[in-house]
């Protein structure tokens, strides 16, 4: 019993030592065995195993204390020395087992959400990159479309000059077109005003012409 708790507890140690220690791809073996022991039917053999060794424990320390009793009463005879001893590196065994079979648990248990951190980490991590490159995308965009803006605005400003300059060529255009015009209604006045001139000299010209052809 004495050399099983040994092994047991050498066994427990090592693997205990791996999950606190990564040691290459020891740490990685020392889960996988503990989730097979974790999975299937493994919970409950651990689990009688510990209520096994829970009753042991307790019946040796019953033993070590029925020992010292006696002893407070008779003399402590030489086999219950030995039993003594026995039951007490047997209960100090089962004690370290126990102890240790939890803290692997712990440890275990620890590591997993360790890593299911360090996943959700990385994947954050990926998150917030790929954000990062969206908002740097974003403010590319922004800014070419900021200077996009500010061209199409200085294109608008010139425009409006341009319009302006051609509605002051444009009144120009109409004030001279109204000179030209006034300009030819005053020439059209001033040739009716010739053309009946000329026709009030033409019938002077005849009336004189026919003075002529009377006194002749």
């Amino acid at each position: 019993m004495i050399h099983l708790l040994f092994l047991v507890l050498f066994a427990e140690g090592a693997v205990a030592l791996l999950l606190m220690v990564k040691v290459g791809p020891l740490r990685e073996l020392a889960m996988r065995v503990v989730d097979q022991v974790k999975t299937g039917k493994g919970p409950a053999t651990v689990k009688t195993l510990a209520c096994t060794l829970s009753v042991i424990l307790m019946s040796n320390v019953a033993s070590i204390l029925k020992i010292q009793n006696r002893g407070l009463k008779l003399t402590v005879s030489p086999m219950d020395q030995v039993l003594w001893r026995t039951h007490l590196l047997e209960a100090s065994l089962i004690g370290y087992t126990l102890f240790l079979a939890f803290v692997i648990d712990r440890l275990h248990h620890y590591l997993q959400k360790l890593m299911t951190l360090r996943k959700t980490s990385s994947t954050s991590r990926e998150e917030v990159e790929k954000l990062q490159m969206e908002n740097r995308s974003l403010r590319e965009k922004e800014e070419k479309s900021s200077g996009e803006t500010k061209r199409l605005q200085r294109e608008v400003v010139r425009l409006n000059e341009s319009m302006k300059k051609l509605k002051s060529e444009a009144k120009e255009h109409e004030r001279k077109a109204s000179v030209a015009e006034a300009h030819v209604n005053a020439l059209q006045k001033q040739s009716e005003e010739l053309l009946l001139e000329y026709d009030r000299l033409l019938e002077d010209n005849q009336i004189l012409q026919t003075q002529l052809l009377s006194r002749g």
